[in-house]
């Protein structure tokens, strides 16, 4: 195949075409591994993909979450990935996380589920008070219940705008902790995913922050289940890591570093919520199979080849990575499209999904390799490009 380069050339690329075989695992994993799942919009209603709610195509936006869950991954919903925010309204997410958790029910694995609670059914500007935050976040924290799901409390944008300080989210996460059923995963997001959450725990130094959100975990230490990490870096969130208080997880965000984290360094491991995941399921799947058997070098084997993948798809601007996982779906047949809410899709350029094509290829991650090639090729055809 000729596939463009970043040098604005064309290289010739000869696929390795061995991809590993999705399955579920044969060992139960040691690592709670939840992959962020995205959405993709029905191509045939999607009429004003840039207004108003999306028309979201259910069969395929379904049927890639059974992929997860069939090799054996947790499902975190509605989140960022899923384009929270970006394309993807509340009303839409709700229904997307009743839809999910009808067919989590009924999936033969179990698999654990987890959706994101946040404010964004209420407009960022008539968010001025504490109690109208708290207010908004426990409509949908009561929606997630009455589907079943557990709570994540994803990072408020009208929090940062909110401008307070450490007692103000203190006094917010009290409310919100307290008030939910089951222990909830909290949500720090750095800026790279979403600038409008700079100054996220009422601090812009993020030892500061750390200090702010690790008080917090401390208070409710029995209602937490963990905290997602999103910072990228990975000596930071080692640190922070040591410091929770025993039984609360860290799971990690880093799409760059998952693999060392998740690893561990003997004494203290990150699980794992990651968007990556939903990419390189396989990979995760059997990696975390072979940790759980004490086998680091198969774990070494299957997921470190991932990263430069996840690098790129997460190149900056990183709030664009979306596009690239459902570029993978596409390519692998999870999905029959890749058209995204917002038309996200069209984020990123033919020379990044030429490189993700790449980069899959070398991991072991394009499961059909013939239909990979085709798709690639149409696609590439389509930008002028005679693949």
């Amino acid at each position: 195949m000729r596939l463009p380069t970043y040098d604005a050339g064309l290289a010739n690329y000869e696929p390795v075409a061995d991809p590993l075989t999705p399955r579920a695992p044969k060992a139960a994993f040691n690592r709670i591994a939840f992959a962020a799942a995205h959405v993709v919009s029905d191509p045939m209603a999607e009429r004003d993909p840039w207004i108003g709610r999306p028309a979201v195509d259910w069969d395929n936006t379904l049927r890639f979450r059974h992929t997860l869950w069939d090799q054996g991954l947790g499902l975190a919903e509605a989140m960022d990935t899923a384009q929270r925010g970006m394309g993807v309204d509340w009303e839409t997410a709700k229904e997307l996380i009743q839809r999910t958790m009808t067919e989590a029910k009924a999936h033969p694995l179990a698999p654990r589920v987890a959706c994101g609670a946040g404010t964004d059914q209420v407009a960022t500007e008539d968010l001025t008070t504490e109690a109208a935050i708290i207010a908004a976040y426990s409509e949908q924290m009561e929606a997630i219940e009455a589907a079943g799901g557990r709570i994540i409390i994803m990072a408020s944008r009208a929090m940062a705008a909110l401008k307070g300080g450490p007692d103000s989210y203190a006094r917010v996460y009290d409310a919100l902790i307290t008030q939910a059923a089951e222990p909830v995963i909290l949500h720090w997001l750095g800026d790279m995913f979403d600038p409008a959450l700079t100054g996220y725990w009422g601090a812009d130094d993020l030892d500061a922050a750390a200090d702010a959100v690790l008080s917090i975990i401390t208070t409710h230490a029995d209602k937490i289940d963990g905290i997602k990490v999103s910072l990228l870096e990975q000596d930071r969130e080692e640190a922070f890591r040591a410091r929770l208080p025993e039984g609360v997880r860290l799971y990690t965000g880093d799409d760059f570093n998952y693999a060392a984290l998740i690893e561990g360094d003997g004494t203290h491991h990150s699980d794992a919520l990651l968007g990556i995941f939903a990419a390189i399921a396989p990979a995760a799947s059997q990696a975390l199979e072979a940790l759980a058997q004490g086998d680091h070098a198969t774990y070494h084997a299957h997921l470190h080849p991932t990263v430069p993948l996840s690098r790129e798809i997460f190149r900056a601007p990183t709030r664009f990575y979306k596009a690239g996982i459902a570029f993978l779906a596409w390519l692998n047949g999870a999905q029959s499209h890749f058209i995204m809410p917002a038309g996200l899709h069209s984020s990123r350029d033919i020379t990044h999904y030429a490189e993700v094509f790449r980069l899959a290829d070398q991991a072991r991650l394009l499961t059909d390799p013939d239909l990979a090639e085709w798709r690639m090729g149409a696609l590439l055809a389509m930008h002028g490009i005679d693949g």
